[in-house]
């Protein structure tokens, strides 16, 4: 008779479907956890991957981009902002008294405040930003709450097809505690720092921008006072009538 074959005993460990469902569990939690982290991008780090990839396939930048960030200048963040402005009404001519309205419909809350001062000259349209609200003493770095303020400046220059020129201006006094050794250096510093950013950020063409430095030559009143010392250190954005009074 013959003799039945001797069954293998089962061994330890968990049954065969149990570890095919541990498989599949652990897989499906990778893949959440790599969607999660799809979805925080730090901005931060999306821009110097987006610049680095500019570089590598030789992308000019300056077009519109789809993904809706905060730029970050000078290590700041910028102000909440809104789609930043690339229409230019490049083919209309806006009249000086047009620009006017414009620009003080847009900056209406910080005049109130004190902080901007819109006039109409010869030259142009003039916006006077006061040092207080763009600078500490004797620095070019821009406040962070100044930059709000600016933002709103580029958005109206986004609309227009004049030239624009930023100005720098200061008292007559020597600056202390300054690494600009006079006058001239500070307001050109000051000056260029304010068209970077509308240049940079804002997408103002830089064909269309031009930075000066004037110093102490160009007081609204006598340096008699430290309040009118105070009123003359100030960045000025001209904006240029396309037809000057002469």
């Amino acid at each position: 008779m013959a003799r039945k074959k001797k069954q293998p005993e089962s061994g330890g460990g968990c049954p065969a479907w149990l570890a095919t469902y541990g498989d599949m569990v652990t897989l499906v939690l990778c893949f959440f956890v790599l969607l999660y982290s799809m979805s925080t991008i730090d901005a931060r780090k999306f821009e110097e991957i987006a610049e680095s990839m500019q570089k590598a396939f030789n992308i000019q930048p300056g077009g519109p981009s789809s993904v809706n960030q905060q730029a970050v200048y000078d290590g700041q963040m910028m102000p909440e902002p809104g789609n930043t402005p690339r229409e230019t009404d490049s083919d209309q001519v806006f009249t000086s008294s047009q620009v006017l309205a414009l620009v003080q419909n847009a900056l209406r809350d910080e005049q109130a405040r004190d902080q901007v001062v819109v006039t109409m000259s010869d030259r142009g349209v003039v916006i006077a930003l006061s040092e207080q609200m763009l600078f500490e003493e004797g620095s070019a770095r821009i406040r962070p709450e100044a930059l709000r303020v600016i933002y709103k400046i580029g958005e109206v220059l986004n609309r227009l097809p004049n030239q624009i020129s930023i100005e720098g201006h200061t008292d007559s006094a020597v600056p202390e505690r300054s690494i600009y050794i006079d006058n001239w250096g500070l307001s050109a510093a000051r000056a260029a720092r304010v068209t970077a950013y509308l240049n940079e950020q804002m997408r103002v063409p830089q064909g269309r921008l031009r930075a000066v430095g004037l110093g102490p030559s160009a007081p609204l009143v006598p340096n008699s006072s430290e309040e009118n010392m105070r009123l003359n250190r100030r960045v000025d954005i001209v904006i240029l009538s396309m037809h000057p009074v002469r």
